[in-house]
């Protein structure tokens, strides 16, 4: 684990910086805690399978045992993990109620952000709830609120704007950073998107307009012809009767 810390401007704490295999495993330890309590603590091939497994998760990963193990050792030291010893499988438990000092609600928070990084405030809130549950979106911000002051939170873009993103805090500055630019360069591209999308629906608006003057037209014009079949049938009739037929 990293010896740096992720501080931030104004941020009233600093957290260490968490690598992407320790926000995996932490996120995984949080997550089956909640959601599969009977299989935690959990052993090194559980973790290995909950870190690699495909929903729930961004990016997907491929760990090995190997990785899961190195970790886990890294970890223990910092506080993160307890090895649980005793049974015929060694197992871990995490500690991130008491090193951060949160709730449960607020962990499950966290925990989300773990697994999958940024998210809008709707896709946090529903993805949480699976842990924990979390009513709507008020209940939601209030729960960020102090995640947010202590920077165990980030947002990404104007905090309130809709689809704004959030982060957890334990990204490197330079990650911050990037993610911060991903952010203002999509914020930008959408009204680009909506406008283009806007001008295509005008056009189709306008092509549809067209279809339908050409339909009328040729209305109009098979009117006319069945008009004058109608006159030239009733000319050859009236020939025919005067021709004696």
């Amino acid at each position: 684990m990293s010896s740096e810390s992720a501080t931030q401007g104004g941020a009233t704490e600093a957290w260490p910086i968490l690598s992407m295999t320790e926000r995996r495993i932490l996120g995984v330890m949080v997550e089956k805690a909640k959601t599969t309590p009977d299989t935690y603590p959990m052993s090194v091939n559980s973790l290995m399978t909950g870190s690699n497994q495909k929903s729930n998760r961004d990016p997907l990963l491929n760990l090995s045992d190997e990785d899961i193990e190195k970790t886990l050792a890294g970890m223990q030291p910092k506080g993160y993990v307890t090895r649980i010893q005793g049974g015929r499988v060694e197992r871990w438990r995490h500690n991130l109620y008491d090193l951060w000092s949160v709730n449960k609600v607020e962990l499950a928070i966290l925990a989300e952000l773990l697994l999958r990084g940024p998210q809008t405030e709707g896709e946090l809130r529903q993805r949480a709830s699976r842990m924990e549950p979390i009513d709507d979106l008020d209940a939601l911000r209030l729960a960020l609120k102090p995640l947010v002051d202590r920077n165990l939170v980030i947002f990404l873009g104007p905090e309130g704007r809709r689809g704004t993103l959030i982060t957890h805090g334990f990204h490197a500055p330079k990650e911050i950073d990037l993610l911060k630019s991903q952010s203002r360069v999509e914020d930008v591209a959408s009204p680009s998107i909506r406008a283009s999308a806007s001008g295509d629906l005008g056009n189709i608006e306008r092509e549809l307009a067209d279809a339908k003057s050409e339909i009328a037209a040729m209305r109009t014009q098979i009117q006319q012809i069945q008009d004058t079949l109608r006159t030239t049938q009733e000319q050859l009739q009236t020939l025919k009767n005067s021709l004696g037929g």
